[in-house]
């Protein structure tokens, strides 16, 4: 198979473009060396253009005789302020629109993109009393006073998180999540008007070797790293109770090796995780005995924007793809002690 694989120097499309060429498939990649994700004096790798995906032309040329689309291309992270919002809706919305556009004139059917949780905002919450309910934004009073379990709206109680499904429902809650959902409804429209197949893999958190750092657009994992690295305490939001689903890269990639491959008809979504649900005061320990650092400082407060618990369901993804997560938690966060980093 050959496969157009866009952001294909970075984190996660890096990995992919590996495991692709161990399964025998022809890559064709192209990275704009964003440099939030790179550094400013990045180059590229062998067999990687450097280029735009909103240059129609350039995706033209690229997209002879492809028979698949990986887009992993994106502005990501959780941003510095609203002022990022034209760039999120640049190198997100508007380059999925060229992208798309492109496949259709050259007769692509198939497309795996790089979906993320942050499409869900809050995760799945049960009260007492009122069953499953969705809870609001969390109030400046509450998280101010420490209180951040989110609450019941019907009777202000504080829920209980269980698993997301992929049919939870749509909740955006930051610049980057808004750009994540219409990727995928840009996506599905696409599949809908070409008969085309889309896998949307919704990245839960990933982390492992070649992850960006040392910038606001990095992840958490990183940002611990590097204070441990300079000998201070990872500093830990809220009370560090807060709880994620952390999977290896290699991982991730492994699930977009297994829907190039898969069948594919409309739009499908899946999560994509390790199924082995962690507190980020857990990230954070684990991390600080891996690296013989300090133990984590607990900080309070909280970034606009954050969610409390947001813990995937991994059962579609394995029943349809076949994909389970290979690299434990424990295993994952003592190599990320020592990978190498951009």
């Amino acid at each position: 198979m050959r496969v157009l694989l866009t952001g294909a120097a970075g984190f996660i499309g890096s990995h992919i473009a590996e495991q692709l060429r161990t399964a025998g498939h022809e890559v064709v990649g192209v990275d704009l060396l964003l440099p939030q994700a790179h550094g400013r004096d990045a180059a590229a790798p062998d067999g990687v253009v450097v280029g735009d995906v909103r240059d129609s032309a350039l995706i033209d040329r690229l997209l002879d005789g492809v028979d698949a689309v990986c887009h992993q291309a994106a502005m990501v992270g959780h941003g510095v302020s609203p002022a990022d919002a034209p760039d999120y809706a640049q190198h997100n919305v508007v380059a999925t629109a060229v992208l798309l556009a492109a496949m259709h004139a050259a007769g692509v059917r198939r497309l795996v993109l790089a979906g993320s949780m942050v499409v869900y905002g809050e995760g799945r919450y049960t009260c007492a009393e009122h069953g499953v309910v969705r809870p609001g934004p969390r109030t400046p009073t509450d998280l101010d006073a420490g209180r951040y379990e989110p609450r019941c709206p019907a009777c202000g109680r504080d829920l209980v998180p269980g698993l997301v499904g992929e049919d939870a429902p749509m909740d955006p809650r930051s610049t980057y999540a808004v750009t994540k959902l219409t990727q995928e409804q840009l996506a599905a429209t696409w599949a809908r008007q070409t008969g085309g197949g889309v896998w949307s893999l919704r990245y839960h958190n990933v982390y492992g070797p070649r992850m960006p750092r040392d910038t606001p657009y990095a992840g958490v994992a990183s940002i611990f790293r590097s204070a441990l690295e300079h000998g201070r305490a990872p500093r830990v939001l809220e009370d560090g109770a807060q709880r994620r689903d952390f999977v290896h890269v290699t991982d991730v990639a492994a699930a977009n090796v297994l829907a190039l491959t898969a069948a594919a008809s409309g739009f499908t979504a899946v999560n994509v995780c390790s199924g082995d649900p962690r507190t980020v005061g857990d990230l954070a320990t684990t991390l600080a005995a891996a690296m013989g650092g300090p133990a984590p400082e607990i900080v309070g407060g909280a970034r606009a924007g954050d969610v409390r618990h947001v813990v995937a369901d991994p059962a579609l993804a394995g029943r349809l793809l076949g994909f389970s997560a290979a690299t434990g938690f424990a295993e994952g966060v003592a190599r990320f002690a020592t990978d190498p980093l951009r």
